[in-house]
């Protein structure tokens, strides 16, 4: 925090003494004639002399270590201003606080003139800080929370500073930050020994005896004379910061007291503009107390500029979102997707982008755009394969079933031998298809319904067939490409069962069926179905077709039942990601 300068402990003057490099003693016989004539320490240099004490190096010789110590000039030990030098050590004395430097001892000389010795500091002012402008502003600021801290626990027991100025701050060399001169503070409530400044007043010294207090620090209460309180710090807070944000000191006096107004060209933060404004406020009750002033620094130092920075560009960015979406143009979704996700990114506390992204993620955009429409399709021919398998497994399945008409006996090979072959043909199809060989299922609803008008042949229409047609359709039908198109597979279904119908009825097949004195009499033109085996055969027949259509159907029903499951999955982690909307 030194920045390199060499420490000064001028700091340690008490603020009513106005003390400058001028006036401290360097000549060695001066130094001796006012040496302290004290028990237990041995004196060093006279570190700084002003109106009405003096600071000596020392060194406590009963337990080894350097102080500080502070007495006053013999030739001005009134009454008055006695009791202010008491007062003041006993003020510094019962704030023990961390920036508030210790005192260890409270005596009087062999010539009565009271002293109180103090912890020797090392550091540098903030006012040589600021001349030497190689500080960075947040080191400045974080250092001015603590001076800020100090303050706010002095308020706390009842004392109030009244001359904070960069010169009664120090900068340690090890990054402790010490409020000094605690001379001019009083109590609240208490009488204040001071009057009111009468004539012309240095903005820059502290003055003793007129006002108490240093004027280009002090707020207009206390330049009044009127009792200082709690904002009056604040005040004198507050114009240091102006001084640490703009870089000069506030007063002389103007009416403006913005540090981005005075300065612009040093691109001073908003949030820190308003608050140095606040803090000068011409009204005491208007101020922010010295603990809103440490909070307030703090967040910014920890980054609520920051946030406030994102959620501008949050906000900018799902502006950008939404104007993308009404344009309807289907090729900038995902501009809208990754607008809207960079907005929610940015501020992930924002309902508005929560809701944008939600909405982009779960509905559907009312026109596909083409990598998206490329994707789905890919996901199709998926699904296609899948279902391809399915199919070949089910076909496999009524094949396997086919071979007990040899059992039951066959009267017409060629109808038997053609179903056999177009059922292969189909079932290999199919597995092509689900392998990617080949792309389409034209072939295979072709080739199921050839395969079921020749089974209505074999079996005649009512036997088997109805529920044999009936899975077929619903194999068919689950194929992404059919689900636009259920109109040919409901044809096709409905021409495997009505072809061989109508060619009976016109005479080009044989009837397999007729009606006789209030019966249905079934006649398969290919198959043998008499006795045991024909009886075990349509039982066993019927009984798999049930099973095989059902077992098909839960297939389907528990591939769509984890499909929808993984979007409620991935819905609910989206849920957990997102932070929660407003109802």
């Amino acid at each position: 925090m030194s920045s390199g300068l060499k420490p000064r402990y001028d700091g340690w003057m008490s603020s009513d003494d106005g003390a400058t490099d001028d006036t401290i003693a360097t000549d060695s016989a001066a130094l001796a004639a006012t040496a302290l004539a004290a028990p237990g320490y041995r004196m060093g240099d006279v570190i700084g002399r002003g109106g009405m004490g003096e600071v000596v190096l020392a060194e406590d010789t009963r337990i080894g270590r350097p102080v500080a110590i502070k007495r006053m000039r013999g030739e001005l030990a009134s009454d008055d201003l006695t009791a202010r030098f008491l007062r003041e050590a006993r003020i510094q004395a019962r704030l023990e606080h961390p920036a508030v430097v210790p005192v260890h001892e409270l005596g009087h000389d062999s010539e009565g003139r009271p002293y109180f010795t103090m912890k020797r500091l090392a550091g540098t002012t903030l006012e040589q800080v600021l001349a030497a402008g190689t500080t960075s502003t947040n080191e400045l600021l974080r250092a001015l929370v603590d001076v800020c801290l100090a303050i706010d626990f002095a308020h706390a027991r009842g004392v109030v500073h009244r001359d904070i100025k960069p010169s009664n701050i120090m900068l340690g060399d090890y990054g402790e930050v010490y409020v000094l001169d605690w001379g001019v503070a009083r109590l609240i409530g208490e009488r204040d020994l001071g009057a009111r400044a009468s004539g012309p007043i240095d903005e820059a010294a502290t003055q003793a005896g007129a006002v108490l207090g240093t004027p280009a620090y002090m707020a207009p209460e206390q330049l009044s004379g009127d009792a200082a309180g709690p904002a009056t710090d604040a005040y004198a807070l507050g114009a240091v910061l102006f001084e640490v944000l703009a870089g000069e000191q506030l007063h002389p006096r103007t009416a403006e007291v913005s540090p981005a107004v005075r300065r612009p060209e040093r691109a001073i933060a908003p949030e820190l503009d308003a608050l140095c404004t606040a803090a000068l406020a011409q009204t005491a009750a208007s101020r922010p107390t010295a603990r809103e002033l440490a909070d307030r620094l703090r967040r910014y130092l920890d980054g609520d500029r920051d946030l406030a920075r994102r959620r501008t560009l949050a906000t900018e960015l799902l502006d950008e979102a939404r104007a993308t979406i009404a344009s309807g143009d289907p090729a900038r979704r995902a501009a809208a997707m990754a607008a809207a996700g960079r907005a929610l990114a940015l501020d992930p506390s924002s309902s508005d982008a929560a809701g944008l992204v939600t909405q982009l993620m779960l509905e559907p955009p009312r026109e596909l755009p083409a990598g998206l429409a490329r994707r789905l399709a890919d996901k199709d021919v998926q699904i296609g394969r899948e279902q391809g398998r399915l199919s070949a497994a089910n076909i496999a399945a009524y094949f396997m079933l086919a071979l007990l008409v040899v059992w039951v006996g066959v009267r017409d090979w060629t109808v038997i031998g053609a179903t056999w072959a177009v059922a292969l043909v189909t079932m290999l199809g199919c597995i092509a298809l689900a392998r990617g060989r080949i792309h389409g299922i034209g072939f295979a609803v072709l080739g199921n319904t050839i395969t079921l008008t020749l089974g209505c042949r074999s079996f005649g229409p009512f036997i088997l067939m109805p529920t044999l047609i009936a899975n077929s359709a619903l194999s068919m039908i689950t194929f992404p490409a059919m689900l636009r198109r259920p109109w040919l597979v409901l044809g096709a279904a409905l021409a495997a069962f009505a072809v061989p119908l109508l060619l009976e009825a016109v005479g080009f097949w044989e009837p397999t069926w007729w009606l006789a004195d209030g019966n249905v009499v079934t006649h398969p033109v290919a198959i043998a179905i008499e006795g045991f085996s024909g009886t075990f055969v349509v039982v066993v027949c019927s009984a798999a077709a049930i099973v095989v259509t059902a077992m098909y159907v839960r297939t389907l029903a528990l591939s769509q039942r984890a499909a929808q499951r993984q979007l409620d999955i991935q819905a609910w982690h989206l849920e957990q990601l997102l932070p929660a909307r407003p109802c």
